[in-house]
């Protein structure tokens, strides 16, 4: 693509499926390990070499983002940048409150929840080598319907299912998503779903729609930390990470 990429942590939300523990902060400060939560996905960032990189996040907690992470000097950046996300208008809705900061160039896009094994250098330099479009990153699950699945054809993608009853694979999205500057455009025409919320995985149906999008499937573990269970499991898995010699 050209442009120099620019990363983007979504960190909003109420996380109500974490009542008590987010009564008095946000789900992302909660400790995973040995670190806040919000570490892992600023980490994945800088592991792929984008250094331009803001954070969005809301709520009574959001000052606390900047007392614990300031200009990101821990994490070896000159600044890191923020937006307030008034509310919870879903994925998209905190995103486009980014386009400002991506000023027409390519964007890294991950969940502050998510935490996963693989370093991304790899699928962000295959992504940097397309001419357009998007790529999404997938992991076989064995409850593909707590997320967005993904119908897969003839090595492609052929449509996105939002937490569906009975999916048409394991093959969860995960939340690391990567887009050219037509990302705003698509948001721009969206309508809120059943649940109220600008739906990310409307987003990505439309790339589809335009034959623009790609994948590629995660071969290390993958989870995301939003309820009582995962956040256990993250825990678990960055331990023995830990112990494996891991960072």
């Amino acid at each position: 693509m050209g442009e120099e990429l620019k990363g983007i942590i979504l960190a909003g939300g109420l996380g109500s499926r974490l009542w008590p523990l987010t009564k008095v902060t946000n789900k992302h400060l909660l400790p995973v390990y040995d670190k806040p939560m919000i570490y892992y996905p600023i980490e994945t960032l800088c592991a792929a070499g984008i250094r331009d990189i803001m954070l969005v996040t809301g709520g009574q907690s959001a000052g606390d983002f900047l007392r614990l992470l300031g200009n990101g000097a821990d994490f070896g950046l000159k600044q890191l940048y923020y937006a307030h996300q008034e509310g919870e208008g879903g994925i998209a809705a905190a995103l486009r409150l980014c386009e400002g900061f991506a000023d027409g160039e390519p964007i890294v896009v991950v969940l502050g929840d998510n935490l996963l094994e693989d370093d991304i250098a790899p699928y962000v330099r295959k992504f940097e080598s397309q001419k357009r479009g998007a790529r999404l990153l997938l992991k076989e699950v064995d409850d593909p319907e707590r997320f967005g699945v993904a119908e897969l054809s003839d090595g492609r993608i052929a449509r996105i299912e939002e937490k569906p009853a009975s999916p048409k694979s394991r093959y969860a999205v995960t939340g690391v998503y990567m887009y050219d500057a037509r990302v705003f455009e698509f948001i721009e025409g969206l309508s809120p779903s059943q649940r109220g919320e600008l739906e990310i995985t409307d987003v990505n149906n439309r790339y589809i729609e335009e034959g623009a999008l790609y994948y590629d499937v995660l071969d290390g573990w993958w989870t995301d930390a939003g309820t009582f269970e995962s956040l256990f499991r993250a825990t678990q898995l960055i331990a023995a990470s830990r112990e494996a010699g891991g960072t």
